[in-house]
């Protein structure tokens, strides 16, 4: 008797062994999707980063480039408004 209960012993600790060497890998295998999955995701969030940076660039160069047409427009048309003044008094 003492014999078979050793061995269902040994088997029950193989079961057990498979059981959980089973859950460890597949529970390993979770993690390193998980990881992988978080790396893509850094990756798409450093990707979008750095396009938001190049946009935003772009957006205060063409704010400045559209703030000096303004100032030039304004420039322009006060000249037109001077000059038009001028030739009018020069014509009178």
């Amino acid at each position: 008797m003492a014999a078979e209960e050793v061995l269902q012993s040994v088997d029950h600790y193989k079961t057990e062994i498979e059981r959980l060497t089973k859950e460890l890998t597949e529970t390993t295998h979770e993690k390193i999707q998980a990881a992988e999955y978080g790396l893509v995701v850094l990756e798409e969030k450093l990707t979008l980063k750095q396009q938001y940076d190049e946009l935003e660039a772009e957006y205060d160069s063409l704010k400045q480039e559209l703030e000096q047409l303004k100032e030039d427009l304004k420039q322009l048309s006060w000249n037109s408004i001077t000059s038009t003044s001028s030739v009018r008094r020069n014509a009178s």
